[in-house]
C-alpha cells in the first residue's frame, strides 16, 4: 500500500450487528424503489449517502446558529464561527493536520483548481518573492498519469498552456496500475509539480505513492494528491504520505456536497499568492492595493458553505468513530466478494487489477457485446444503482480501448447482499440482450 496508507487491518472487521446499526444511520437506502424493489446502491465512488447525524447537523445549524462567520459581533454569528471553526479541525484531525492548514474549497475540483492557478498567479509575478517557488517557466514540467480524474488533469493542460510548461505522465501497466518504476524517468530535474491519484476511481488500485514523492522531492518538485477514493475509505496521514497537498471532496465520505478541502504544509500556504479574492480573505483596503489574510483564511474569499461545512466535519467525526481500520477492512472483504462475484460471471471483463491486494471496493467491468449504458439500465430495472460511462478517465478508458464502462463501488453502509444483488442480475443481462455466450 502507499505511504500514509495503514496496512494493520486483519483484526478489524464489522460483524453484521455492526452492519445493521450502520446501514439503520443511512435513511435513503430504507426507501422503496418503483415497483417496491430496494435500493442497492453501488454508487458509492460517484457520492455517497448520508447517515443522519450528518443532516442532522447541516439542518441544526440552519435552525438554531445560521449566521455570516468571521463577520459579526452578535450572538448568532459567535456560534456560528465557532462551529465553522470546529468542523475545520475535526477535517485536518481525521487526515493528521492542524486546522491551519486546511482550507474550505467546493470540492476537490476547486482544491486542484487552486493549487494550478496558485502556480499560475506566481508565474506573473503575483505573491512577491516567496511566490517564485510557485513560478513556472516554459520547458518546466508539470507530470501526472494516464489514469488520473478529468480534475486532475485538464487543470494542469491549462496551467502548461498559459505558462509554457510542459505536461508528462506516468503511464499504466496492462492492470491500470500506475506505472510507478517510471519514476526516474518521468520526474526529471524540470519537473515543478506532480499531481497524482491516491486511488483511481476506474480500477480501485491504490498507487504506491512513496517512491513517486521520493524522486519528485529530490528533484526539488512538489506533490499534490488526489484523495477523493482514499480519504473516504482508507486510513490517511497527510504526515505520513510525505506529499505537499492534499485534495479530498466531502460528498464522496459521507458529507454533503458543494464542500471539499484542500490540505498543505503551511509554509506552502503562507508563500502560495491567493487565487480567488474579495471579502474575508485581507486584511487592509486601500483603493490602489491590498494587503491579504494569512491562510487558511486568505484562500477562502467571500461567503462560505458554512453549513455544509459544519456537516462535513460531522461525517470526519462519524468515520473517525467507526474506525477507519475497520472501514478498511470491512471494505477489503467487499472489495474480494465484487472481483468474486464480478469476474466469475461468463461475458464479464474487469476493467482493472483482479488481484484483491492494494485496491478498495471499486471495481469496473465491461460486458461483452452489450453497451455500458444498457447494462446499466437493465441493472437499474432490478433495483441495483452502478455508474456508466467514462468516469471522467476517458485517456484510461481509451488506453484499454473502451469508450465506457460499468463500476460498482462500495462503503461502510455495502451489504454482501447488496453484492449478490449485483451478480444475479448482472449473469442475466446477456441474455435478455439476446447476446450469444459463445459469440
Amino acid at each position: 500500500m502507499s505511504a500514509g496508507v495503514e496496512t494493520d487491518t486483519a483484526a478489524f472487521a464489522m460483524s453484521e450487528g455492526e452492519l445493521e446499526r450502520v446501514r439503520a444511520d443511512f435513511p435513503l437506502l430504507a426507501r422503496p424503489l418503483p415497483g417496491g424493489r430496494r435500493v442497492v446502491y453501488l454508487d458509492s465512488g460517484a457520492t455517497s449517502q448520508k447517515p443522519d447525524p450528518v443532516l442532522d447537523a447541516e439542518q441544526d445549524f440552519y435552525i438554531m446558529r445560521n449566521a455570516a462567520v468571521h463577520r459579526g459581533a452578535h450572538q448568532l454569528a459567535h456560534e456560528a464561527t465557532v462551529a465553522f471553526e470546529e468542523a475545520r479541525e475535526h477535517v485536518a484531525a481525521f487526515i493528521g493536520a492542524p486546522s491551519d492548514e486546511l482550507v474550505w474549497t467546493s470540492g476537490a475540483t476547486a482544491a486542484i483548481n487552486l493549487v494550478a492557478y496558485a502556480f499560475s498567479n506566481a508565474t506573473a509575478g503575483r505573491g512577491g518573492q516567496a511566490a517564485q517557488r510557485f513560478a513556472l517557466r516554459p520547458g518546466d514540467e508539470i507530470v501526472v498519469s494516464e489514469a488520473e480524474h478529468h480534475s486532475n488533469l485538464v487543470p494542469w493542460q491549462e496551467l502548461a498552456a498559459r505558462t509554457g510548461a510542459v505536461l508528462r505522465w506516468f503511464e499504466v501497466d496492462e492492470a491500470g496500475r500506475i506505472r510507478v518504476d517510471q519514476a526516474g524517468e518521468v520526474i526529471t530535474d524540470r519537473t515543478r509539480i506532480v499531481a497524482m491519484t491516491q486511488v483511481s476511481n476506474v480500477t480501485g488500485a491504490i498507487t504506491p505513492l512513496a517512491p513517486i514523492i521520493a524522486r519528485a522531492h529530490d528533484v526539488g518538485a512538489l506533490v499534490l494528491v488526489d484523495g477523493c477514493q482514499s480519504v473516504p475509505h482508507l486510513p490517511v496521514d497527510v504526515t505520513e504520505i510525505g506529499a505537499d497537498f492534499l485534495v479530498f471532496s466531502a460528498h464522496k465520505m459521507l458529507g454533503p456536497t458543494g464542500i471539499g478541502a484542500l490540505w498543505a504544509r503551511r509554509e506552502l500556504l503562507e508563500a502560495m499568492p491567493p487565487v480567488t479574492t474579495g471579502g474575508s480573505m485581507v486584511e487592509v483596503v486601500r483603493m490602489t492595493e491590498t494587503t491579504y489574510a494569512p491562510p487558511p483564511q486568505r484562500f477562502e474569499a467571500g461567503t462560505q458553505a458554512v453549513a455544509q461545512a459544519v456537516a462535513f466535519g460531522t461525517a470526519a467525526r462519524y468515520l473517525g468513530e467507526l474506525g477507519m481500520r475497520q472501514v478498511a477492512e470491512y471494505e477489503r472483504q467487499l472489495a474480494v466478494r465484487l472481483l468474486e462475484v464480478i469476474g466469475g460471471i461468463e461475458g464479464v471483463r474487469i476493467i482493472g487489477p483482479t488481484d484483491p491486494a492494494d485496491r478498495i471496493a471499486v471495481v469496473s467491468f465491461v460486458v461483452d457485446g452489450v453497451h455500458a449504458h444498457d447494462v446499466g439500465q437493465y441493472l437499474d430495472d432490478h433495483g441495483v444503482l452502478v455508474r456508466v460511462g467514462h468516469h471522467c478517465a476517458q485517456p484510461l478508458h481509451r488506453k484499454f480501448g473502451i469508450a465506457a464502462t460499468s463500476r460498482a463501488s462500495a462503503s461502510i453502509y455495502t451489504s454482501f447482499e447488496d453484492i449478490d444483488a449485483l451478480g444475479d442480475a448482472l449473469g442475466r443481462v446477456r441474455s435478455f440482450f439476446g447476446v450469444d455466450s459463445h459469440a
